[in-house]
């Protein structure tokens, strides 16, 4: 599938060569660990001689490492990934708090930031049951839909809402269910989506704050609608909010804050 984000007006050479060699590194999966030249090719639309230069180059960074079935990610980028662990490791109290919400509830537990008109999931603690909504810490979904967004929003520019709705399959017009949806959440104090983005998959969110009150993180219990029904619903959101609170109480801290 060819790479749909275009340069900006004015954007330079470099810039372009830096995010096609991010382009590139993104194609690398849990479930894909070698990357071949014609599947790059074929998955970001550049010319091969492109794309032949820029994994020469990543090679020789460290961060591509070639071998016999292609382009391996390269021992470079172990470095990147301990700074990063390190930058977004959570206080223990955190984690304590998330794994106790698990135990009770039995349903997956996450912790997502706001990134652009993304939000990122640092933080997880899955369901032990066998059907359960599981994403893996550092993916980006969506902010058009889902308790999260509904809660990271809250504090959100009106130019941001914009773009986050012409992000969404629904186009532009999808800004005034956004704003209802955010006005409801910060009346109800926690925000419920059942389907929103996938059928099936519903979830409570609840804000963490920081030092100044605005929000900084949504802290969600998600997992099949089947067993999000309105009375563990209520459930879910007190026990959020509980969790929250003492978050924000011992001063929630991560990078963007």
């Amino acid at each position: 599938m060819p790479s749909n984000i275009p340069a900006e007006p004015g954007e330079s050479g470099g810039v372009r060569s830096v995010q096609r060699a991010f382009d590139i590194l993104s194609l690398l999966t849990e479930d894909r660990r070698t990357l071949t030249i014609r599947e790059v090719v074929d998955e970001t639309g550049l010319a091969k001689t492109t794309a032949l230069r820029l994994l020469q180059t990543l090679e020789h960074m460290g961060l591509l490492w070639a071998t016999p079935k292609g382009y391996a990610a390269g021992p470079a980028l172990w470095r990147w990934a301990h700074l990063a662990r390190s930058a977004w490791e959570l206080p223990p109290e955190t984690v304590q708090l998330m794994r106790e919400l698990g135990a009770r509830h039995r349903e997956t537990v996450n912790l997502y930031v706001l990134r652009d008109v993304h939000r990122i999931c640092i933080a997880q603690q899955e369901s032990p049951q066998p059907l359960r909504h599981v994403v893996r810490v550092g993916d980006e979904l969506p902010l058009w839909a889902g308790a999260s967004s509904k809660v990271l929003l809250r504090d959100a520019p009106e130019r941001l809402l914009l773009r986050v709705a012409r992000a969404s399959p629904h186009g532009a017009a999808h800004v005034d269910t956004l704003r209802d949806w955010i006005g409801e959440a910060a009346r109800d104090g926690f925000a419920v989506s059942h389907g929103e983005r996938e059928p099936g998959l519903s979830a409570v969110a609840v804000p963490v704050t920081g030092g100044s009150g605005a929000t900084v993180a949504a802290l969600t219990l998600s997992g099949p609608t089947v067993r999000f029904a309105e009375d563990r619903v209520g459930q879910f959101a007190a026990d959020l909010r509980e969790a929250a609170k003492r978050m924000s109480e011992r001063g929630f801290d991560h990078p963007l804050t």
